[in-house]
């Protein structure tokens, strides 16, 4: 029988029951045993949600907390010293405040700093190492899940991030090299790997996802050199697993590394299975990864069975075992239990659960099961449906967007002629501060909107409540002395589902919850169809908070890549073409914030450095079309309105000359927890325009006090011209509590202050 497997399982539990259990735990309302006893619950469960969908070998240590690559770091003991007392006294206290920074008691840490895992959504915690590291296994871990789904009667695969994955995704605090500290790591794997193999564990999945990026000659000697070591530890086998694209030119060192078996991603690249086939040694197992663990689409299997059919002639069907592409982490858990999804598009949609039934009924096929024709019929048609249906493709956008020229996508004057008029219009003080938009979400805003979509509270009695809540929010702005104001986004569920809502093209779950970082959760919506934008989606909030305040009040929108990236895509077009269907809406919508006297508007672009291919080779091409899609969108007002972007945890060194292409006025970028060093990049390169480096890390409960603020101010002036310096946060300040907000708040702008008298003093 042929085997299916699994790479990883999504955490949070279908009513993100982790999320909730660690903010309770935070809050202190619940003690440490009681959510680790929530964590084994879900553990036990989602390894028989795995079984009963038709999985046969199942992962473990894929559980976390908060993330896999924090897990890692504090299982070898690459805990910063700031930590290390805590780490002593309140082992899981160290682990939290390496996610989130501490403040309490008399203990001020900071937090890890955190970027994008790959080209994905979700944010991995940035291990801090320093020439001389020592590594050691703290705990047990992987074990302890092993050993616990095997008392459970459950056959599992331990999953570990790689040691040269590892070594690549950290950074070391004094500039020395991580690879030279693979050497000490490697004994902490050996052992743990020795562990496993008391234990009972058959084979361990060790993931070294950097096998498809473009590699230097020190990191494939880091490869060949650790798994050499591993090979000579007493361990059980070992599934080296790679995904999010083609081995491309690595594919002959994966194939050479001592391994027992290697698992491929056959979503994204197909057409590497010829050469993988060819280059696998004799007796290793192939994983191929087959179904996209990335995306919510049924899966096309008679092109997945023809894949698996040549591979099983050219290996034999021992050798042959079936996979999602990577981690079903990126994806929600279970289809059933959405019960409103729209009707039509439901059939066309799978899940973490439903993928790998999937992968079962390919199975079944392949060994001729005799029920698997008829699940392949079925498949067949909801595929045939989702092709016919009328409401996936709609003439008049193709039309519109045919119509571009060039002209679309160019400000009417350059960035030093704007700067002038804008000058003149706003009237804002050096150092102006702002905030990057929305405001605390307080349990009255969510418990509002509850009651208004179950019909408990009237259209009228809402509004009523936005309003209030809105007038509260700009009165605070004005009352703390902020220059440019928001209206807080308390009509705003997510800052992309707010819009797919009200634009065509898009359908939205209930239970549909994706894991960002830690106990944040996002529901991505589906766009199914071509994107049109019926009415104004962001004009009557942002107009009522203007005729509040005579100061500026910035319009707030999620720019087109971000909608695009944050979002389950269709695949049946390229995804270039999605995104000006989206840039096109929202240029409407931008064109009327101007129209309705908004003359500040920011488009934020969090994740484009998050979309960039992972092989340099690509990237020209998606930084086009990137770069121009936010254009189209931000280039049909005149010079007075000044158009912002917000951009999040982003190494912006390689792509600085496509950042300054986008040709934003001013952009809002996340330094805080790198203390200044993203500002590298705008250094080197001479960035033009205006910059708002963040002095205060929203995704920490820490309150950075207004010494710290003046401190990272005066770091970005040392390397900025005066006139470009804007303070502001990292980023929203939805998830935050009103107190904190409050403080911090009150403190940046007091540090902006500071700046101004230092400039005055020196004038």
């Amino acid at each position: 029988m042929t085997i299916v497997t699994n790479l990883g399982f999504p955490r949070i539990g279908p009513r993100r029951e982790l999320k909730h259990a660690l903010e309770r735990h935070w809050k202190g309302e619940d003690s440490a045993d009681t959510l680790q006893a929530t964590a084994r619950e879900l553990r036990l469960r989602h390894w028989h949600l795995q079984r009963e969908a038709g999985a046969d070998l199942l992962p473990s240590n894929d559980f976390s907390l908060y993330d896999q690559v924090l897990d890692t770091a504090f299982l070898f003991d690459a805990i910063p010293q700031r930590y290390r007392a805590l780490a002593e006294s309140d082992p899981l206290g160290a682990y939290f405040a390496m996610a989130r920074g501490r403040q309490t008691d008399g203990v001020d840490l900071r937090a890890l700093e955190m970027t994008k895992w790959f080209d994905t959504n979700y944010h991995y915690l940035v291990p801090e190492l320093q020439a001389g590291q020592r590594f050691a296994l703290r705990g047990d871990k992987p074990v302890a899940e092993f050993l616990e789904a095997k008392a459970a009667g459950f056959n599992t695969r331990p999953v570990l991030l790689g040691p040269v994955s590892f070594l690549h995704l950290s950074k070391t605090v004094d500039g020395s090299d991580r690879f030279a500290l693979l050497d000490g790591l490697l004994p902490a794997y050996a052992a743990l790997l020795s562990h496993l193999h008391a234990a009972g564990a058959e084979w361990v999945q060790i993931d070294e996802p950097i096998l498809t990026l473009d590699l230097t000659t020190q990191v494939q000697d880091a490869l060949r050199e650790a798994y050499a070591r591993l090979a000579q530890a007493t361990r059980p086998k070992l599934m080296l697993s790679t995904y999010f694209g083609a081995l491309g030119d690595n594919l002959v060192l994966a194939a050479e590394l001592p391994v027992d078996g290697l698992h491929v991603d056959l979503v994204r690249a197909p057409e590497q299975l010829d050469a993988v086939l060819q280059a696998l040694p004799a007796g290793r197992v192939l994983s191929a990864g087959l179904v996209n663990g990335r995306n919510v689409w049924r899966t096309n299997l008679d092109n997945a069975l023809t894949l698996a059919r040549y591979a099983q002639g050219q290996l034999g069907a021992d050798r042959l075992w079936l996979a999602p592409s990577c981690s079903l982490l990126h994806v929600p858990v279970d289809l059933d239990q959405e019960k409103t999804l729209d009707e039509e598009v439901k059939p066309w949609l799978s899940f973490a659960r439903q993928k790998l039934g999937e992968l079962r009924l390919l199975a079944n096929a392949l060994d001729g099961a005799p029920d698997a024709d008829a699940g392949l019929a079925e498949q067949r048609a909801h595929l045939e449906s989702r092709r016919q249906s009328p409401r996936v493709h709609r003439p008049e956008v193709a039309q519109r967007v045919a119509r571009l020229t060039p002209q679309d996508s160019r400000r009417q004057s350059p960035y030093p002629q704007r700067r002038r008029v804008q000058e003149a219009a706003f009237d804002l003080p050096v150092y102006p501060t702002t905030t990057i938009g929305s405001f605390p979400q307080t349990q009255d805003v969510r418990q509002a909107r509850a009651r208004h979509k179950s019909g408990k509270l009237s259209d009228a009695e809402y509004d009523a409540f936005l309003a209030a809540e809105t007038e509260r929010c700009v009165r605070f702005q004005e009352q703390i002395g902020l220059d440019v104001l928001v209206h807080g986004e308390y009509e705003r569920n997510d800052m992309v589902e707010y819009f797919g809502e009200q634009l065509d093209g898009f359908v939205f779950t209930k239970l549909g919850w994706v894991q960002s970082y830690g106990s944040r959760c996002v529901k991505p919506p589906i766009i199914f169809g071509d994107v049109v934008r019926p009415a104004p989606m962001t004009v009557r909030w942002s107009q009522y908070a203007q005729s509040l305040t005579p100061r500026p009040m910035k319009g707030m929108l999620t720019g087109p890549v971000t909608v695009l990236q944050w979002s389950f895509v269709r695949d049946d077009q390229a995804r270039s073409a999605t995104c000006r269907q989206i840039a096109l809406a929202l240029r409407d919508e931008v064109t009327d914030l101007e129209a309705a006297g908004i003359g500040i508007i920011q488009i934020d672009e969090p994740a484009i450095r998050e979309g960039l291919p992972l092989r340099r080779g690509e990237w020209a091409t998606y930084l086009d079309w990137a770069v121009e899609a936010f254009r189209i969108c931000a280039s049909g007002v005149g010079d007075a309105t000044q158009i912002h972007t917000h951009m999040c945890y982003s190494e912006f060194n390689d792509i600085i000359d496509a950042v300054a292409a986008m040709d934003a006025d001013v952009i809002s970028i996340e330094t805080s927890r790198s203390r200044m060093e993203l500002l590298d990049a705008f250094v080197r390169f001479a960035y033009p325009n205006e910059i708002g480096p963040g002095v205060y890390d929203i995704h920490s409960p820490r309150i950075p006090s207004t010494a710290e603020m003046v401190d990272l101010l005066r770091k970005a002036r040392a390397v900025l011209r005066d006139a470009q310096l804007w303070v502001n946060p990292d980023c929203g300040l939805k998830t935050r509590g009103w107190e904190e907000t409050r403080h911090a708040l009150e403190q940046m702008v007091e540090a902006a202050r500071i700046l101004r008298a230092d400039l005055a003093r020196a004038a």
